[in-house]
């Protein structure tokens, strides 16, 4: 399973891709997409989801998770993250992977236990987890592996739990095809 994690932001976004086989998990790239603060907005976006798109191209994951925004005090800051955001996630549905949220709170309560660690304690945890030799450069690359380690933890992993050895993990497509996927779980009246 190959799990791509992406913390965006129109001048940093981070994106780590990991690779899980019988709970070892390897990571294949981290890294970031770096933008200067005097492009244009609409350059930046284009930056963020060519690059994105070629991480895609080479290792085809099979997941994609990204971080939701935080909603502080400047509504200006929430919409520009909200345009890397939209750029990350068009990059994955155009490929077709299926794709996660997380809350920033999420991420750090999967990766360190508790949801108000410091960005230091995500980053060592990080690191202990995936075994680096050294942490990322960048905050927002240690975030986006955290980001692909929460997936793996809140979905990858629950899923793989509930289903009996042999079978693969299908993307739900439309409701109907869960229907026929689920039949054991439909409410049939009496």
């Amino acid at each position: 399973m190959i799990i791509l994690g992406v913390d965006p932001g129109t001048l940093i976004t981070g994106y780590g891709v990991i690779e899980e086989k019988n709970g070892r998990f390897k990571v294949l790239d981290v890294d970031v997409v770096q933008n200067r603060s005097d492009h244009t907005m609409p350059a930046r976006l284009k930056a963020i989801y060519v690059a994105l798109c070629k991480v895609i191209d080479r290792y085809h994951p099979d997941e994609f998770a990204i971080e939701t925004a935080f909603y502080g005090k400047n509504a200006q800051s929430a919409m520009k993250l909200g345009h890397a955001r939209g750029v990350s996630i068009l990059a994955a549905v155009n490929h077709e992977i299926p794709t996660a949220e997380y809350s920033p709170r999420e991420v750090k309560r999967a990766v360190v236990g508790t949801g108000a660690a410091s960005k230091d304690q995500v980053s060592y945890m990080v690191q202990s987890i995936l075994n680096l030799k050294s942490p990322p450069k960048y905050y927002d690359a240690t975030d986006a592996l955290a980001v692909a380690l929460c997936h793996y933890q809140k979905s990858v992993k629950t899923q793989g739990a509930k289903r009996t050895s042999g079978q693969q993990k299908q993307p739900v497509q439309s409701w109907k095809s869960y229907v026929q996927a689920h039949p054991e779980k439909l409410v049939r009246p009496r």
